[in-house]
């Protein structure tokens, strides 16, 4: 026995909601023969009779009533159906362009974007390693689509997600005794520090927050080296330079087995990340797919996070809690 076809059911349905056939017909942009036809094939393939012919207009039969909802939930599941293809097709056709911060790639960028190319192969992927400033001025000059950055930026021309995931700053030293209990601002002031951002002093998040404590503390941050990266912070320290303030995730991704410990700063500094796109464009079907994938990566990532109270005597030893 044959099935209704898409396009009978589109009749029903419309014929149905309009009450005659020449109101369909017309709606339809078919001749009303056609339409008639249709319907009573319909009929034929379903052993049932789905309207009462009335001189003015068409009533439903108890049947005709029961076919309705699952004729229209049939058409929007096929319609559904074609635009996964169609999304699909876009995705496999596009190119993902994103920015990030610098030291994404330590605890993020590689799993993404290998997790991202095993799903979409066909799919060129470009992501731009900047400093969140940077990725929010290439967002809004439209030069790439979105981008994930830390909390506060210039959101002039930006849409921003809610809060995507939170970090905490950590205060690192090859000295186990500097590590013992959580770092206010007044012992801060005392240690030899090294800190990262030398370029964007001014604009750093956790250089502005220190800066807002020391001076309410009536204390002086002043850094014994100025480094661009937290990695390099964090070699410098390993070789005994120093002690520094970075990332969590960026330090359990590059300190292990290089003899360092860490404790949390008191009170705890968190750093905020979301995406950012542009307020007036819009964005590929490959770029959104690959910040919903990025999404889910960071979801995971934070809640494989420690407790911001938990010290540890060496970051080596805690990153394979997130294997």
């Amino acid at each position: 026995m044959p099935s209704p076809t898409v396009r009978q059911l589109e009749y029903f349905i419309t014929a149905a909601r309009l009450g005659t056939f020449a109101a369909a017909a017309v709606d339809r942009r078919v001749a009303q023969p056609s339409l008639s036809e249709q319907i009573r094939v319909l009929e034929q393939i379903l052993g049932l009779r789905l309207f009462t012919r009335t001189s003015r207009r068409l009533l439903l039969t108890d049947a005709g009533k029961q076919l309705l909802p699952l004729a229209e939930r049939a058409l929007s599941d096929i319609a559904e159906m074609s635009e996964l293809g169609r999304r699909v097709r876009a995705i496999e056709e596009g190119t993902v362009s994103f920015g990030t911060f610098n030291s994404a790639h330590l605890y993020l960028l590689t799993d993404l974007i290998r997790d991202f190319h095993a799903l979409h192969p066909a799919v060129r992927i470009q992501v731009t390693g900047l400093n969140s400033a940077e990725v929010a001025d290439a967002v809004r000059d439209g030069r790439i689509e979105a981008g994930l950055v830390q909390l506060p930026i210039d959101d002039r021309e930006l849409m921003m997600t809610p809060s995507v995931f939170v970090d905490r700053v950590v205060y690192v030293s090859r000295n186990p005794e500097s590590t013992r209990t959580p770092i206010d601002i007044a012992t801060l002031a005392t240690r030899p520090l090294i800190l990262s951002e030398a370029r964007w002093s001014q604009d750093d998040p956790l250089r502005v927050s220190l800066l807002e404590r020391a001076q309410a503390a009536g204390v002086a941050l002043r850094p014994i080296i100025e480094v661009e990266f937290q990695t390099h912070a964090l070699e410098l320290a390993a070789q005994g330079a120093g002690d520094s303030l970075v990332s969590y995730h960026v330090g359990r991704s590059v300190i292990a087995d290089r003899g360092l410990h860490w404790v949390s700063l008191n009170p705890s500094v968190e750093e905020h990340y979301a995406f950012v796109t542009r307020r007036a464009g819009a964005i590929s079907p490959a770029t959104a797919e690959f910040m919903k994938l990025a999404r889910r990566l960071l979801a995971r990532l934070q809640n494989a996070s420690p407790d911001p109270s938990e010290t540890s005597p060496v970051i080596g030893l805690v990153s394979s809690d997130l294997a």
